[in-house]
């Protein structure tokens, strides 16, 4: 078989990963499409070695040892990321990355005083002093 079979299905693989990760909003989803992106570069490494061997008469299979390597560390991270995608989602009730970040950013956006007024959180002054009395009364009346 040639090269170009596998490293064209590696780049497919690849490719499909990469719009999942772009794409998608879904945090599951997207250590599905990390996985898929792990698996093209594991399809490579095993391609390319068989390649080598045949050339070279090299028996060592360097590169399906770290295809092994590769395989352990994305079941080690797929384990820790779907944790982690778990209690994010008891936490916070969702597993969409936007609203997570919406969440996150929103803790920031509220002033000390919790009036949710970030561009000015000080009040109307940009000094950092507050107005009188009464003008805060005329203000709130």
């Amino acid at each position: 078989m040639h090269l170009v079979y596998p490293a064209v299905l590696a780049a497919l693989l690849f490719c499909t990963g990469l719009y999942g990760v772009l794409a998608r909003r879904n945090a599951i989803l997207v250590l599905m499409s990390v996985e898929l992106m792990l698996n093209a570069v594991n399809l490579n490494l095993v391609a390319f070695d068989v390649w080598l061997s045949r050339t070279a008469e090299d028996k060592l299979h360097s590169g399906q040892a770290l295809t092994l390597f590769t395989i352990a560390i994305a079941a080690a991270e797929i384990g820790i990321g779907l944790a982690i995608v778990l209690a994010v989602h008891r936490a916070r009730g969702t597993s969409d990355i936007d609203k997570l970040r919406d969440t996150a950013e929103g803790h920031e956006t509220d002033g000390p005083d919790g009036s949710g007024d970030s561009a000015n959180p000080h009040g109307p002054d940009s000094d950092g002093t507050e107005p009188p009395a009464a003008e805060k009364a005329e203000a709130t009346a």
